[in-house]
């Protein structure tokens, strides 16, 4: 009896279930729950081939517990050629709601539609990325069979927040979601991941505006931690990296917390990682640009889901925000903040390249008065 009741705790201690109602899960294993997944579900359940009418018919009559005779009768009353409302020669398009509806969800249907009109808003070019991006994933064929999903494979939704901010903190939609599977890596995770402080070019260039930066942030602090469940993994795959979750580690030992422990990024799979669903986790890089992470969805892939493993991580949202314009001309975006500018409306200032060149220099690119100029990349740059 002993030994039947541990076998029982040890089948369901990797399967989620709440820690805190609608928010969390309780901690568990992510290969290991596949696993378990795999153990109960019939292989036609987790299977990318599609099931012929036959078989799928005999399948849905055995779950409904229904005869072939019923199933027949049902198949036949609602088919969709008995539903037509249009001639069976006439091809109507389904984003359109006919003139005069009838039915209640259709007259709703038909408001929002000429409402839309009457605005006469076309799509921008953000919307017409997504629309492209979700026509080339989903449902996506590979070419070859080495490019395709395993079956069993496991895939993980991930949000990824922008960085806190104690100032001001408006932000509570993720930055953006992300689809991975979970032979991915964390180091894949964490260069999937955008940020804009890793594009910041250092430096003071108003007696060089014309000078091409060397590098970039990310190209200069290239270490990185991720942390899950009471260990940081960090990355090291460059020798510049350095180890920034010592400090943390070396901090909490000295005020008695519980002890960490540390992993490599790259060697650590997102199936080899025991978290929680829904729990906030940390991405820090550049020093001290913290994001929350957070799991919201751990699964099987099915045959609806885009197979083709060349597309992961794949880039299901992305929060769009405003651009922030010049000072000046309010039209193009911002290119410089200048510093103890006698010259700008106010300290800090941005200007466009435009502007700022108009306004800073003479003929001959010389320097007009005493500012101190920093290159500026905008957050929208990511739209």
């Amino acid at each position: 009896m002993a030994a039947a009741s541990k076998q029982n705790t040890d089948s369901t201690v990797n399967i989620p279930d709440y820690e805190e109602t609608n928010v969390n899960s309780k901690p568990f294993h992510v290969d290991s729950f596949r696993n378990e997944w795999l153990r109960r579900l019939k292989p036609g359940d987790w299977s990318h081939q599609h099931e012929d009418e036959d078989t799928f018919d005999a399948n849905f009559a055995e779950d409904m517990g229904v005869s072939a005779e019923t199933m027949a009768e049902l198949k036949a009353v609602c088919s969709v050629d008995s539903l037509r409302c249009h001639p069976k020669d006439q091809q109507p398009d389904t984003d359109v709601v006919p003139p005069d509806p009838r039915l209640s969800t259709l007259i709703q249907r038909k408001k929002k539609q000429d409402y839309r009109a009457s605005l006469k808003i076309t799509k921008n070019r953000h919307d017409l990325y997504a629309d492209e991006l979700e026509r080339l994933t989903v449902g996506g064929q590979p070419e070859t069979e080495e490019d395709k999903l395993p079956e069993g494979e496991v895939i993980l939704t991930i949000n990824v927040y922008y960085p806190a901010s104690f100032a001001k903190f408006n932000y509570i939609r993720p930055h953006t979601s992300l689809l991975m599977t979970g032979s991915h890596t964390l180091a894949e995770l964490r260069d999937a991941i955008c940020c804009v402080s890793d594009l910041q070019v250092l430096g003071e260039f108003s007696g060089t505006p014309d000078m091409a930066p060397d590098f970039i942030s990310k190209e200069l602090y290239k270490s990185a931690f991720f942390f899950f469940e009471g260990v940081f993994y960090n990355d090291t795959r460059f020798p510049e990296c350095k180890d920034m979750s010592m400090t943390i580690i070396e901090w909490a030992k000295a005020r008695n917390f519980p002890p960490y422990s540390q992993a490599v990024m790259e060697d650590t799979r997102l199936v080899d990682l025991k978290l929680k669903v829904g729990f906030p986790y940390l991405y820090c890089h550049q020093g001290d640009c913290e994001h929350l992470v957070i799991v919201t969805d751990v699964r099987l892939t099915h045959e609806t889901d885009c197979l083709n493993k060349k597309l992961y991580p794949l880039l299901i949202h992305k929060h769009r925000i405003s651009t922030q314009k010049c000072a000046v001309c309010h039209v193009f975006i911002g290119r410089w903040l200048t510093t103890k500018d006698r010259l700008a409306p106010s300290d800090p200032c941005l200007f466009c390249d435009k502007c700022f060149r108009m306004l800073h220099y003479d003929a001959e690119g010389n320097k007009l008065g005493d500012f101190l100029a920093y290159s500026f990349v905008d957050r929208g740059a990511f739209n």
